[in-house]
């Protein structure tokens, strides 16, 4: 397995560009960052990531959402509209249910899409016109493409998204459809999107904005940034867990690369690392199979299938980057079942936190690692959801309740009601 460790005192290479640039994890190779356009190490294939000659302390953090963070990313400023700032919120019948020492769910819903992926664009965009290209191209599941279309849009490119067809929910493509972009519906699973989206990147057709790029991810570092000062400001300490879906797993792979950042300039101690701990679908778990059977590679699932469509993934590009995140940071990895998501997924909206079944999985996996003994409940633990509730609507209507019929008389309205259990009352059947 490639070393992943960051140098102590960082030197900028040659190729550096404003003190920035590309450094392979397999073979260590540095690239320059802006002169050529590259997604992974043309030495020997390995995967990418973006290195600077200074690692920020939480002092060099200014101002507002994902752009606070300049200290830790390429640029000063990129395409916003603005992202970041989203909320942490307590959820104490949740908590209690779960039964660890404090829960809070980080909703990356509330940005400007609906998704955690407008972090990572907000930074992969900026570079794309650093690079002078002009068209811009994912393969998705959904939540990717509506935040490529509205950033592209944003900046005046276009964009071509690529979705495995009848797969991707309504609420998704509508935004991708809004926005301008052009849609494909691939013959193919999202894997099998992400192969032509590549081969199109590699004849020059399109600038990739999949996680492959490594520049997604620094902007999807920030998500850890803004954990870790919100909850040292609330609680005075740093959490003991972060637990998050998996699917690309670029979102593992960007909080172990904060940490190890953050660790470099003495502002994180070693020990205060949160463990990261991914969760998985039962039919789309690729990584927990390699974290149960101890391999260093993850072996691609040709068939997927979850009611959890953003991480219906079999084929986790970033899985070199997030496996020694999970193991090096003391975490797991777990999948869950289609049923205990759905679960999740009502007992989050009976706290008023609204999130897609995807999202869902984490606050799924952590109950399953509490009452199995791999959490202790004892824990700080944040989870971390990905999407809002309306990226799949018709998923939240099937998991939500049914209208009923009454008839026009509020003596009788009252009858009908008589009896009745409301929604808040369920919260530890739903658990």
């Amino acid at each position: 397995m490639a070393n992943l460790e960051l140098p102590d005192d960082p030197v900028a290479p040659d190729v550096a560009e404003n003190g920035v640039w590309l450094t392979c994890v397999e073979c260590g190779a540095e690239h320059a960052p802006f002169d050529d356009i590259i997604y992974t190490c043309p030495d020997c294939d390995g995967l990418l990531e973006a290195r600077y000659d200074a690692y920020p302390t939480f002092d060099d953090f200014d101002g507002e959402g994902v752009w606070r963070y300049n200290a830790a990313l390429p640029f000063e400023e990129g395409v916003s509209l603005p992202e970041g700032n989203t909320p942490l919120h307590e959820v104490p019948r949740l908590e209690e249910a779960i039964g660890v020492r404090n829960l809070r769910i980080k909703h990356e819903g509330m940005n400007p899409t609906g998704s955690f992926k407008d972090r990572g664009m907000t930074v992969g965009v900026r570079v794309a016109q650093e690079l002078g290209v002009d068209r811009l191209a994912c393969a998705s599941t959904g939540n990717t493409s509506a935040a490529l279309a509205a950033y592209g849009a944003r900046a005046g490119l276009e964009t071509l998204v690529l979705l495995p067809e009848g797969k991707v929910a309504a609420g998704k493509i509508a935004q991708a459809s809004l926005h301008g972009a052009r849609i494909l519906e691939v013959d193919g699973n999202f894997d099998a999107c992400l192969d032509r989206v590549q081969d199109l990147a590699d004849r020059g057709e399109a600038y990739l904005l999949n996680s492959l790029n490594p520049f997604r991810l620094e902007g999807q570092k920030t998500i850890g940034l803004e954990i870790l000062e919100r909850f040292r400001d609330e609680e005075g300490r740093f959490p003991d867990r972060i637990v998050l879906p998996v699917g690309n797993a670029g979102n593992t792979a960007a909080l172990y690369k904060c940490f190890r950042e953050l660790v470099a300039s003495g502002a994180l101690a070693p020990g205060d690392v949160p463990k990261l701990t991914g969760v998985q679908a039962e039919g789309a778990a690729p990584m927990v199979e390699a974290i149960e059977e101890g391999n260093d590679e993850v072996r691609r699932w040709e068939a997927v299938e979850t009611i959890a469509t953003a991480i219906r993934i079999g084929n986790p590009v970033n899985a070199p980057k997030a496996l020694p995140g999970i193991r090096e940071t003391g975490g797991t990895a777990v999948s869950v079942s289609d049923e205990a998501i759905t679960s999740a997924q009502r007992a989050l909206a009976s706290e008023g936190v609204g999130v897609e079944p995807a999202s869902a999985a984490s606050v799924a996996g952590l109950k399953k690692l509490v009452q199995s003994g791999e959490v202790s409940t004892g824990e700080d633990v944040v989870c971390l959801t990905t999407g809002h509730l309306l990226k799949d609507p018709d998923a939240a209507a099937a998991a939500g309740n049914d209208p009923q019929s009454v008839p026009n008389d509020t003596d009788r309205i009252l009858k009908h009601l008589e009896g009745k259990k409301g929604h808040l009352s369920k919260m530890k059947e739903l658990l």
